[in-house]
C-alpha cells in the first residue's frame, strides 16, 4: 500500500511539474494534456507521462472497492510524518486535465476529447469510490478543496461538451453519468446540508432542470435496448440463488477491460433527476421547479413526469440505528408485476407475533421477482401473453357455464329421447328476448345483459337441437374455457419454468386440474359430475371459506369431542344391551312385495333398448308395462291400507345393533335415545333406572357434548369474523412496512396517505430488492451494499419499525419549539425577577431613609414637659 501511494504521489508530482514547466512558455503542452487543442491535428495522443495515470487510478479505485473504509481513510491520511493525500491529488489531477486552471468552466469542450475522455472517466470513478460507503472525511475533502474540482464535476453535468458531443454523444453521456454519480456520492448518507450547499453554490436550479430534459430527449426513437439480453439477464437471475450474482459480476469485471457498454441517455437523465431530487431538499427553488405544472416547456415537463413515475424512495435503518432515505430508479422489469399479485400480497400477508408484515413480504420477494421476469418473457409470445392477462375473465366464464349446465340438468333430467315441440307464442317470446338482450349488449355491454343473451340462446337451442346436444355443446365450451384458464394460470405463475415437484405442490394448480377433470367426466361419463363444480363457490367467496374454516381451524378439538361422544355412546349401548334390551323395539316400514315387483318392471322397461315387437310408434308408452305399474301401485296402496300400522322389530339383539341404534336414533332425536325406545310403565321394576338412563343420555350427550361441538364451531366462526374485521381495519389504518397507525400522523405536516405513498410504499421496497438483484454488485452505493449484506444474512433490521423520518423531524421541530418557549418564559421570568429586585432595593432604600428621618426627629425633637 505504501509503495502504491508513493508511486501515485510521484506520478502526480511529475504531472504537476510538467504542467508548471510547459503551461506558460509553451502552450503546446496544454494542447498535449487536453488531447485536442492543436489546430491541425485534433487526434493527437496524450503523452505517456499522463496516460500512465489511468491504470494507477484504476488501482486506487480497486483498493476502495466494496467500500473499504480503512483504505479510504488510508489514501487520504497515512498517519505518518509525511502524508500523501491521494484523494485531493486525484481531484487536482481531474481539475488539471479538464483545463479548469485556465479559468474557463464553460470551455470544457476545448479540453475534453476522445483521447483523454477515458482518463477523465477513470478519475471520476475513482473519486466516487473514495466517497461511497459513506466516507464523510473524503466527501468533505473533495467538496471543500481549494481547487475547482467540484465545480468541474458540476460543469460536466450541466454543460454541453462540444465538439466532442457532435460526433461521440456516447462519450459525453458517459461523462455526465459518472459526474452525476460522483455528486451523489459526495452527498451520500449525510444528514447535514454543507456539501449540498457547496454543490448548489455554482449551480442554477433552472439550468439543472433543463439539463434533465435535454438529456432525456437525446434518446433516438429508433434505438431500443436489446430485449434478448434483458431476457437472458432475467433467466440468469431466476436460476441463481437470491442475490447471488457473483459469477455474472466476475464476468462483467473481465469484460470491462475489453469492451464498455454505452450508457442510455434516459439512464443518464435519470441519474441527474435523482441528483436534482436530492439537492431539492436543500433548495426551495429547485424543489418548486421539480413539481408538475411549473415548467412552461412541454418537453421538459414530460421528462420530469417520466422520471417522477419511474423513481422510488424508501427509508432504511442503518447499523447505528439512524434512519436514512434512499432515492433510486425503478428497474424496468418491475412494471410487469401483475395487479392480481399486488392485491393478493397486500391482502394475504400475515402479521408475525410482533405485528409486522415485513417478514412475510420479504419471503415473497423472490417469487414476485420470478413472476416479473416470466411476465417479461411472455411479451415475446403474444398469444400466451393475451391469454394470461385475462385470467379473471376465464374464471368468471367457467363459473357461469357451470351454473348454466346445472340449471339444465336440474330442470330437464332425465332427458327425453325426442325433441320437444315449443309453443309458437313462447318461441316468439324467446326470440324477442334474444333480440332485446343483443341490442342491450351492443349499446350498453354489461355482465347482466350478456348473461341474459346467453341464457335466451341456450333456451332456444334446447327446443331446437335438443337438450342433450345443447348440454354437450355447453359442456365442451366449459372444458375448453377451463383449459384456457389453466394455461392462463400457468402463464401468470411461470409454471412452465418451475420444477415438477414445485408444480405438483402448488395447491391452486392442483385444484384447477381437478376442476378440469370433473368437467371432462361430466361431459364424457355422467352429467351428475357437474354438480360437484358448484362447490367452486366456496373457493371463490371468502365468507364461505370462513364457514369451512370454522370447522377445520379447531378440527382437533371437534374431533376429540366427537371421539368422547362415541365413547359415551358405546358405554350407553352396553348398559342398554344389558338392562334395557327389551325396550329397543322400533317401528319399521317394510317394503311391500307389490312395490318391489313394480320397481323391477320399471327398471326392465327403462333398460329396454328397442321398441316392443309390433309397435308402430316408439314414442308411445309400453301399454302392458304401464298397466302393470298401475295395478301394482293400486295393490300396494290397498295392501298398505290393510296393514293398518307399522311393523315392530327388536333393535338390540346384538351389541353392534345396539351401538348403531343408539348412535343413529339417540343423536337424531331431540330428547335423546328415550324418544326412540319403548315407553315403559311406572309399575315396571326397571322404570326408575330407565328414567335415569334416558335423562343421563339427554344431559350428557345431547346438552353437553353436542353443544360443546356446536359452541366450538360458532365461537371459531365469530373469531374468524372479528379477525377479518380487524384485518380490514389494519390494512386501512396501519402502515404495511413500519406498523405505525393513522392516528400517529394526526396534526402532522406529513399525512398518513403521503406516508404510505412516498415514505413507506411497500412496492418501493420490493423495487429496491429487485434493483439489488439486477444491478452490478460493483456499482452499489454505500446504502445499497449495506442492504445487500443484510438480505444475504436474511436480516430484516434494515426495515424501519415503528419509525418514520417525517415524525422524527416533526418531533425535533416540536422539541425546538418547546425549548424556544421555555427560553422565552425563562427570559420573562428573569425580567420579572430583575424588576422585583429593583423594587425591593428601592423599598429598602425608602425604609432606610424613613428610619434615619425618625432618628433625626428623635434627636432634635421638642423638649420634655419637666424641662419646660
Amino acid at each position: 500500500m505504501e509503495d502504491a501511494a508513493l508511486q501515485t504521489r510521484q506520478a502526480l508530482a511529475q504531472l504537476q511539474r510538467s504542467r508548471s514547466e510547459d503551461d506558460i512558455p509553451k502552450p503546446t503542452f496544454m494542447e498535449d494534456l487536453e488531447g485536442g487543442k492543436e489546430k491541425k491535428d485534433d487526434k493527437k495522443m496524450i503523452s505517456s507521462a499522463i496516460s500512465v495515470m489511468q491504470p494507477i487510478l484504476r488501482f486506487l479505485q480497486l483498493l476502495c472497492e466494496n467500500h473499504n473504509r480503512d483504505l479510504q481513510q488510508y489514501l487520504r491520511s497515512q498517519n505518518r510524518k509525511t502524508n500523501y493525500n491521494l484523494v485531493c491529488e486525484t481531484l487536482q489531477f481531474l481539475d488539471c486535465i479538464c483545463g479548469s486552471t485556465t479559468g474557463g468552466l464553460g470551455l470544457l469542450g476545448l479540453y475534453i476529447n476522445e483521447n483523454n475522455v477515458k482518463l477523465i472517466n477513470q478519475a471520476l470513478e475513482t473519486l466516487t469510490e473514495y466517497c461511497q460507503g459513506p466516507c464523510h472525511e473524503n466527501q468533505n475533502a473533495i467538496a471543500f478543496h481549494e481547487s475547482n474540482g467540484i465545480n468541474i464535476v458540476t460543469a460536466l453535468v450541466l454543460n454541453d461538451i462540444n465538439p466532442l458531443g457532435e460526433h461521440r454523444m456516447d462519450l459525453v453521456l458517459e461523462l455526465k453519468n459518472n459526474a452525476s454519480k460522483l455528486l451523489l456520492a459526495i452527498m451520500e448518507s449525510r444528514h447535514d446540508s454543507e456539501n449540498a450547499e457547496k454543490i448548489l453554490y455554482n449551480m442554477s436550479p433552472k439550468q439543472l432542470v433543463d439539463s434533465i430534459g435535454h438529456t432525456y430527449y437525446l434518446t433516438d426513437p429508433n434505438e431500443e435496448r436489446d430485449e434478448l439480453e434483458k431476457l437472458d439477464m432475467c433467466t440468469r437471475a431466476l436460476r441463481a440463488t437470491p442475490l447471488e450474482t457473483d459469477g455474472a459480476d466476475a464476468k462483467d469485471d473481465d469484460d470491462d477491460d475489453e469492451e464498455e457498454e454505452s450508457v442510455s441517455p434516459k439512464e443518464v437523465g435519470h441519474n441527474i433527476y435523482i441528483l436534482a431530487h436530492q439537492l431539492s431538499q436543500h433548495n426551495e427553488e429547485l424543489a418548486r421547479l421539480l413539481k408538475p405544472g411549473i415548467i412552461s416547456d412541454a418537453k421538459a415537463e414530460a421528462a420530469l413526469q417520466y422520471y417522477a413515475q419511474h423513481t422510488a424512495r424508501i427509508e432504511i435503518v442503518r447499523a447505528d440505528r439512524n434512519m436514512e432515505q434512499i432515492t433510486f430508479p425503478v428497474p424496468q422489469v418491475c412494471q410487469y408485476l401483475t395487479e392480481e399479485t399486488r392485491v393478493k400480497v397486500f391482502n394475504n400477508v400475515e402479521q408475525n407475533v410482533q405485528g409486522s408484515k415485513v417478514e412475510g413480504f420479504f419471503e415473497l420477494a423472490d417469487d414476485m421477482y420470478s413472476e416479473m421476469c416470466w411476465q417479461r418473457k411472455l411479451i415475446g409470445q403474444p398469444i400466451l401473453y393475451w391469454i394470461s392477462q385475462r385470467m379473471g375473465l376465464w374464471s368468471s366464464i367457467a363459473f357461469n357455464l357451470t351454473v348454466l349446465i346445472n340449471l339444465i340438468v336440474a330442470c330437464f333430467y332425465p332427458f327425453p329421447k325426442t325433441k320437444q315441440e315449443l309453443d309458437p307464442k313462447i318461441s316468439g317470446l324467446i326470440w324477442t328476448a334474444i333480440l332485446v338482450s343483443l341490442a342491450i349488449v351492443v349499446t350498453l355491454p354489461r355482465p347482466s345483459g350478456i348473461r341474459t343473451l346467453i341464457g335466451a340462446i341456450i333456451l332456444r337451442m334446447i327446443f331446437s337441437v335438443g337438450i342433450q346436444s345443447t348440454l354437450w355443446l355447453v359442456g365442451t365450451l366449459n372444458v375448453v374455457n377451463k383449459g384456457v384458464f389453466l394455461v392462463s394460470l400457468m402463464g401468470n405463475r411461470g409454471t412452465f419454468t418451475k420444477s415438477f415437484r414445485a408444480t405438483i405442490t402448488d395447491f391452486e394448480f392442483l385444484y384447477n386440474v381437478c376442476y378440469l377433470a370433473l368437467c371432462i367426466l361430466g361431459l364424457c361419463a355422467h352429467e351428475f359430475f357437474y354438480s360437484l363444480l358448484l362447490l367452486d363457490v366456496v373457493y371463490r367467496e371468502e365468507t364461505l371459506l370462513n364457514v369451512i374454516k370454522s370447522v377445520t381451524r379447531n378440527g382437533r378439538s371437534i374431533l376429540l369431542t366427537a371421539i368422547l361422544a362415541v365413547i359415551l355412546i358405546y358405554l350407553f349401548s352396553i348398559v342398554g344391551y344389558m338392562f334395557f334390551q327389551n325396550d329397543f323395539i322400533i317401528d319399521v316400514d317394510k317394503q311391500s312385495e307389490q312395490l318391489q315387483i313394480e320397481q323391477e318392471l320399471a327398471t326392465e322397461a327403462a333398460m329396454a333398448a328397442t321398441c316392443p315387437a309390433g309397435a308402430v310408434n316408439c314414442t308411445e308408452p309400453d301399454i302392458p308395462h304401464a298397466e302393470a305399474r298401475r295395478l301394482a301401485g293400486g295393490k300396494a296402496s290397498k295392501s298398505d291400507d290393510d296393514d293398518g300400522g307399522d311393523d315392530k322389530e327388536p333393535a338390540c339383539d346384538t351389541l353392534v345393533k345396539c351401538i348403531l341404534t343408539t348412535l343413529n336414533l339417540g343423536l337424531r332425536n331431540g330428547g335423546g335415545i328415550g324418544d326412540a325406545l319403548r315407553q315403559p310403565s311406572s309399575s315396571e321394576q326397571l322404570y326408575v333406572p330407565r328414567v335415569l338412563y334416558d335423562l343421563l343420555f339427554f344431559f350428557i350427550l345431547i346438552i353437553i357434548v353436542m353443544n360443546l361441538i356446536f359452541g366450538v364451531i360458532i365461537d371459531t366462526f365469530a373469531d374468524l369474523r372479528s379477525e377479518k374485521q380487524q384485518h380490514d381495519e389494519t390494512l386501512k389504518n396501519t402502515c404495511f412496512i413500519c406498523g405505525l397507525e393513522r392516528r400517529e400522523f394526526d396534526n402532522k405536516a406529513f399525512t398518513y396517505e403521503e406516508h404510505i405513498k412516498y415514505e413507506h410504499n411497500m412496492w418501493h421496497y420490493l423495487y429496491f430488492i429487485v434493483l439489488l438483484k439486477v444491478k452490478d454488485k460493483t456499482e452499489f452505493t454505500g446504502p445499497e451494499s449495506y442492504v445487500y449484506m443484510m438480505i444475504q444474512d436474511v436480516n430484516l433490521d434494515w426495515f424501519p419499525r415503528m419509525r418514520a423520518m417525517s415524525l422524527v423531524e416533526d418531533n425535533e421541530d416540536g422539541d425546538q419549539n418547546e425549548i424556544r418557549n421555555l427560553h422565552g418564559k425563562l427570559e420573562e421570568t428573569s425580567k420579572i425577577v430583575v424588576f422585583l429586585s429593583a423594587q425591593l432595593s428601592e423599598l429598602k432604600e425608602q425604609m432606610t431613609e424613613q428610619r434615619k428621618s425618625r432618628q433625626r426627629l428623635g434627636l432634635f425633637g421638642p423638649p420634655a414637659a419637666g424641662q419646660a
